[in-house]
């Protein structure tokens, strides 16, 4: 199937009672979902629905600069690592606009963010089971009907409540992504708005602002800020940058792009994470930063062009790259400026910079799940450091009275490692979770993805039957 059936959204009016509840209810629509639910669709015997309190589709718009594009291949969308022949892959998309010749001619294996957010939207805009504008209130477990009870408000095209509904599902996923992470020294200024302090998350937003400002700082040496830092150096007269580049880690980094190291984001390495002790991938996590912090090869070689090229009439830009600091503490300066307390670590060293505006691009952390979960607190099985223990499946694990399923899509890097935020396993980790649902192997998955074999254990064998589930989950319907 090349074109993808026409499908008309669902709306609250056809919300499923407890008598016929959903087999699985999605609370949040971003990539991961999103791939769960294309994946899903073609699975008739599984009656789904996703929810999100937005409009629609839009993936990190602030970061949609020209020119910047994704760091896994178009391969990484959402189907095709799990079914390459689903009417939901990038190929097909392209087709459906009459642009697989001119991708073709482009050799590009890395496509712009803003077409991959393109390609979302019309995933999204084409399947069924997504509900925009619904407010998740509440989740809980109903013990006598045995299901999960969702409460939401039905939101207007201006964001305001309109109804409140609640729907019954056998199993939950939770995909609700993160948020932008603001380093406590720089919350209040980010609070105030007199100067601009702003995540990277908004960075389009404040575009024009922030080139209007004499001097712009920009914290964080990960993808995003190399990527503002360039969009600004480029955007700035010769001799008149008036930038500042700071980061904490000790150098301006490539991500590690080797072809053995990215088989760090293989399902073998997951699983290896995975079975290794807690504090084993607690010590790991932090000094793997260059697998996911890293700065892409052709940014960091397009920063250096763009200096370069301002060096070739005499003198060097008026611009600043300094790793290896951090903020310890900031201020306001009047009303106009903001003056950064910096500490060098390897020196020991300390000293204050006074700037016009900052961009903080200092990466997301996971939402919390207590506020959403706080009716199923006293169900969830935790570990030493009070985080939600996941298994292999992508399930949280439960106290045996919920004999339902709570899947979570991006909330378990403590537990599966550096591939739980990446593109590249989105699909993987999608047919995982079907499998497990339908307690059989309904994408059938390779047992083996790399050719690094981690531990000493023997290599993954493939695997036979059915998929272990956690308590009762599918009742058929005939």
């Amino acid at each position: 199937m090349n074109t993808p059936p026409h499908t008309e959204p669902g709306t609250a009016t056809d919300t499923p009672g407890p008598d016929q509840p959903l087999d699985l209810a999605g609370i949040g629509i971003g990539p991961f979902n999103l791939s769960l639910a294309a994946l899903a669709h073609p699975l008739t015997q599984l009656r789904t629905a996703f929810y999100d309190q937005h409009p629609a589709f839009h993936w990190h718009p602030g970061l949609l600069i020209d020119g910047a594009t994704l760091q896994v291949p178009f391969l990484a969308d959402l189907v095709t690592l799990a079914d390459p022949t689903s009417p939901w892959t990038f190929l097909n998309y392209l087709k459906t606009r009459e642009r697989l010749f001119p991708f073709y001619f482009a050799e590009r294996f890395h496509i712009h963010r803003a077409e991959y957010d393109a390609y979302c939207r019309w995933v999204s805009e084409n399947l069924p089971s997504l509900h925009f504008g619904h407010h998740i209130d509440a989740v809980r477990w109903n013990h006598e009907r045995n299901l999960f009870e969702i409460d939401f408000t039905q939101l207007d095209a201006d964001g305001e409540a309109e109804a409140l509904g609640r729907t019954y599902a056998r199993n939950l996923v939770l995909g609700i992504g993160t948020a932008p992470h603001i380093p406590v020294p720089l919350r209040p200024l980010a609070e105030a708005p007199t100067v601009p302090v702003i995540h990277s998350a908004d960075y389009l937003d404040h575009r024009e602002r922030l080139l209007a400002a004499d001097h712009l700082t920009v914290i964080g040496a990960g993808q995003s800020g190399a990527e503002i830092f360039l969009d600004q150096l480029r955007a700035r007269p010769t001799g008149r940058e008036n930038l500042h580049w700071l980061a904490r880690t000790p150098a301006f980094a490539p991500m590690e792009y080797s072809k053995l190291g990215l088989e760090h984001f293989t399902p073998d390495y997951t699983r290896y994470f995975h079975a290794l002790p807690e504090r084993a991938r607690d010590e790991l996590l932090p000094a793997q930063w260059q697998l996911y912090k890293g700065i892409d090869h052709d940014t960091l070689a397009a920063i250096h062009d763009e200096l370069y090229r301002r060096t070739l009439d005499g003198g060097w830009p008026n611009a600043v790259l300094t790793p290896g600091v951090q903020v310890r503490t900031a201020g306001r300066v009047g009303t106009t400026k903001v003056e950064l307390h910096l500490e060098h670590a390897q020196q020991g060293s300390r000293s204050r910079l006074t700037t016009d505006a900052v961009v903080l691009a200092t990466g997301y952390r996971e939402r919390r799940l207590d506020t959403l979960l706080a009716a199923l607190d006293p169900y969830l099985r935790r570990d030493a450091s009070e985080r939600p223990r996941v298994d292999e499946h992508h399930r949280l694990v439960l106290d045996p009275a919920i004999t339902g399923s709570l899947y979570v899509q991006n909330a378990e890097r403590h537990t599966h490692g550096v591939g739980t935020p990446d593109l590249g396993l989105a699909a993987w980790r999608s047919a995982t979770i079907l499998n497990s649902l339908t307690a059989k192997p309904t994408y059938p998955l390779p047992p083996r993805t790399a050719f690094t074999t981690f531990g000493l254990a023997h290599p993954p064998t493939r695997r036979t039957g059915t998929v272990p589930r956690q308590g009762s989950t599918l009742v058929p319907r005939h």
